[in-house]
């Protein structure tokens, strides 16, 4: 079995103060840098639809209302070599055209140029998982693929 899209196309990462964040078509990935040596109990990580809250050590790393909603029940969070914290949020709506422009409502906006190579990305893994055995990962789009790209749906195959 082949590795998935994300794997073979590499991420486009938002970065932030306190680590980056990065999405594909169906989830929402959280790296936080943490001291080395914090243990999994200094860690207080509250996930649900449309919030987050993280701390460590009792200090706050991150904290508010969520740019979109989350299946509440399939967030996790692990702590990686007792030095980063991988949170891993599963979109509501996951379709291409559903390219977050920040991780908060009003915190950790991707740039520009970011959000459009995010935008890209999701529209290459629509492709791809529309016409499965093609390999989207090297290749280059132009032209409209915000929102998604064209909708090819309805032309008969």
């Amino acid at each position: 079995m082949s590795a998935p899209f994300e794997e073979r196309s590499g991420v486009v990462p938002c970065a932030t103060p306190w680590g980056r964040w990065y999405q594909t078509l169906e989830e929402v990935f959280i790296e936080v840098r943490v001291p080395p040596g914090t243990r999994a109990k200094d860690v207080r990580c509250s996930l649900r639809s449309r919030h987050i809250s993280l701390a460590v050590g009792g200090q706050e790393l991150l904290q508010g209302k969520l740019f979109d909603s989350t299946v509440t029940d399939e967030g996790t969070w692990t702590l990686e070599d007792r030095q980063l914290i991988r949170i891993v949020l599963m979109k509501t709506n996951r379709d291409a055209g559903n390219c977050w422009t920040s991780l908060l409502e009003n915190e950790y906006a991707a740039d520009p140029w970011v959000q459009d190579q995010m935008q890209r990305k999701l529209t290459l893994e629509r492709f791809q998982r529309e016409n499965p055995g093609f390999d989207f990962s090297g290749a280059e789009i132009s032209g409209n693929y915000s929102k998604g790209g064209p909708d090819f749906s309805s032309l008969e195959k």
